[in-house]
């Protein structure tokens, strides 16, 4: 026995920035998450750990864990902005919404539960949010405005690689 455990080594060769694409190919602009995950497999995989997922709330807390910086990129329908509108959420500067179900939490509050939990959660989470204007047509296709959306956020993606650690000394 060498004194460290198991989970204290395989948290040593986890990848320290996972990028984190959600949504669902077959509802029009929600395809954007999934489809972004796969062009910066291609563009960033070599320096990051690209992931993508069709679920939500608590099913997806095993791919916000393990890593120090994670960066998730969704569509969001506030009607408040035009579609294809980037809108950056960051962890700390967001107040959670009231919660009447545990099968509606959004991504800051399974990682709040994870916190709770003792569980490691990322030191960094940014939600890149792109305006869609509809998520909810099976078989639709993607808004013209939010697909020109996606070199946008790839651009952001390159960025957050480049950035220091929030925290970073």
């Amino acid at each position: 026995m060498t004194g460290v455990s198991i989970a204290t080594e395989a948290r040593a060769i986890e990848p320290s920035i996972r990028v984190l694409g959600l949504g669902n190919e077959i509802l029009g602009d929600d395809a954007l998450g999934i489809l972004v995950a796969r062009e910066a497999e291609v563009r960033f995989g070599k320096d990051v750990e690209v992931v993508s997922s069709s679920q939500a709330g608590f099913h997806v807390m095993d791919e916000l864990l393990g890593v120090s910086r994670l960066l998730v990129v969704d569509c969001i329908q506030t009607g408040a902005a035009k579609p294809g509108t980037v809108y950056v959420l960051d962890e700390h500067a967001i107040r959670p919404a009231p919660c009447v179900s545990s099968h509606s939490l959004g991504i800051f509050e399974v990682l709040a539960v994870a916190r709770r939990l003792g569980l490691p959660v990322p030191a960094e989470c940014v939600i890149l949010a792109v305006e869609a204007a509809d998520c909810t047509t099976v078989g639709g296709s993607m808004h013209p405005d939010v697909e020109a959306a996606i070199p946008v956020v790839l651009e952001w993606i390159g960025q957050f690689l480049a950035a220091e650690p929030v925290g970073a000394v």
